[in-house]
């Protein structure tokens, strides 16, 4: 049971909390590709050598991904709004150090201290929205909204990256996050209600060590494979000591009175089916814009600011899906149809893009994928990040919400590791079995590789499309568990006359699903 909120914002003020959550989920998912289009200016202006480049993608990655369910529970013991606020807090501080670096050390430094702050800050974002939507009708919008800066806010960061180092400086593709938290403090202090628990638990430290560990190591261990190689001495290590200490995680978990990570959460079939759907989308989606960014910029002559355009058609159309997906179709249709549809659209507009060659143009050869990738995407993360967040009881919300934001982040460094060696190969294997040794042999040979590594995102959408089959139930099975699940909270749950109970998001979901 919660203790009874404070109110502070009107009946319509939920859609300015939207709105200012939106604004926090935006500033940290692009902040993951916005310093991409930025570093080659920045490697200029610090003077660090080529090697050293992927520590600065890299170092907010590991603390980001590895912290993320600590930063979930956080959010949970302490309420989600004063978490916001000193997330936000953090970011921007991290970001304004960032912007003022002088050496290499001092920038990756501000780098991983983003991934600290962002992982505190993205669970209390969307655990807010959690809470604050529990009408069936408007939550279907706002996570609609929701989904589209999930799935779009990363294509957002390469046009914004573009245009701020071609027009102001790499520094201000940093410096722009303080206008951004200033926006989401400003809204939090507003607006935003505080909500925690009346009996504080206690940290599971053992389990936050654990979970930390292992996924610093299995994000490391990726990032680390697609630079050292897979038989790397440093890549083994790191991948089989992160799978050992989740491992531990697990079986910690299912032995502790206050798990950071109640396994309630995640052996849910259905939840469990949503998050891995949002892992397997995670997956795909970076690799395509890193090889569509390099394909655009190295082989296609394509600005930083033209590149980064050139991704407007596949987030406008992010946006359009995610927000009719949402409100009309997923009440019909319920969840599994949409993620598989989803995963099918994400597959063939990735066997498309593997036809690409030197002579391929924008217009007939990558905008018809974009669009379609935009539409797939749209119908994956919307009922995906919905459907792993309704039910949840309010004292979890803080750590299932950061648990969409894990996978989205693994998902992420797992396709950018496994996409990035899988092309080098490609090319490496041209290169040999071509004899190549001219200037546009050489960009053949790297095509080569991009088409390569996008036949296989195409095959992990299809193993996505095949998990989310297997695992998410029909709309009968799920609008019936939905009601079993509501009858059984609605028999335990205390209501308060300014706090409704947990089993409303269930009651909602399912009046929402179309009860």
């Amino acid at each position: 049971m919660t203790t009874p909120a404070i109110k502070t914002r009107g009946p319509n003020h939920r859609w300015l909390v939207l709105g200012f959550v939106a604004i926090a989920q935006l500033m940290v998912v692009l902040d993951a590709t916005i310093v991409n289009i930025a570093l080659p200016d920045a490697q200029h202006a610090l003077g660090f050598a080529n090697t050293d480049r992927q520590w600065i993608v890299t170092a907010y990655a590991l603390a980001f991904g590895s912290l993320l369910l600590l930063g979930g529970r956080l959010s949970d013991m302490f309420g989600r709004k004063y978490t916001f606020i000193g997330g936000a807090a953090g970011f921007a501080i991290a970001s304004a150090v960032g912007g003022a670096s002088t050496s290499f050390g001092m920038l990756v430094t501000a780098r991983a201290a983003q991934g600290v702050f962002g992982a505190v800050l993205a669970p209390a974002a969307l655990s807010t929205l959690v809470s604050t939507f529990r009408d069936p009708k408007d939550r279907g919008k706002a996570f609609g909204i929701f989904g589209s800066v999930a799935a779009g806010g990363s294509a957002v960061g390469l046009v914004l990256g573009g245009i701020l180092t071609e027009y102001l400086s790499w520094r201000w593709s940093l410096y722009v996050n303080l206008a951004f938290a200033a926006l989401a403090i400003y809204g939090a202090v507003r607006y935003f209600d505080n909500e925690r628990p009346a009996v504080r638990p206690k940290l599971d430290v053992v389990g936050t060590l654990l979970a930390s560990g292992g996924l610093f190591g299995i994000v490391f261990g990726f990032s680390h494979a697609s630079t050292g190689g897979w038989g790397s001495t440093v890549t083994v290590i790191s991948l089989a000591a992160g799978a050992l200490l989740l491992a531990g995680f697990v079986i910690a978990e299912s032995r502790v009175a206050h798990p950071l990570l109640p396994l309630r959460i995640i052996t849910d079939r259905t939840r469990g089916g949503a998050y891995t759907a949002v892992g397997v989308a995670g997956t795909a989606i970076f690799g395509v814009f890193l090889f569509l960014t390099y394909f655009l910029q190295q082989e296609k002559g394509f600005s930083p600011v033209r590149s980064g355009l050139a991704f407007l058609p596949m987030t406008a159309a992010i946006m359009i899906s995610a927000n009719i997906s949402t409100v009309v179709t997923l009440p019909k249709f319920g969840p599994r149809v949409h993620i598989v549809t989803g995963m099918v659209f994400g597959g063939v507009a990735m066997l498309y893009l593997s036809r690409l060659s030197l002579s391929s143009g924008y217009v007939a050869d990558i905008l018809p994928a974009l669009l379609l990738m935009g539409f797939g995407f749209g119908m994956v993360f919307a009922p995906a990040i919905n459907t792993a967040t309704a039910g949840v009881a309010r004292a979890d919300s803080g750590v299932a919400s950061a648990l969409v934001n894990t996978m989205q982040q693994v998902g992420g460094s797992v396709g950018t590791a496994l996409l990035s060696t899988i092309a080098a190969s490609a090319t490496t294997g041209y290169v040999s079995a071509h004899h190549v040794t001219t200037a546009l042999g050489g960009e053949v040979a790297a095509t080569h590789g991009y088409t390569v590594a996008f036949d296989v995102a195409a095959g992990l959408f299809a193993l996505g499309a095949v998990l989310a089959g297997t695992m998410l139930p029909s709309r009968a099975a799920f609008l019936g568990k939905i009601r079993e699940t509501d009858a059984a909270n609605a028999s335990l749950t205390v209501r308060s006359a300014t706090d409704d109970a947990s089993s409303d998001d269930i009651a909602a979901h399912a009046v929402h699903s179309g009860v």
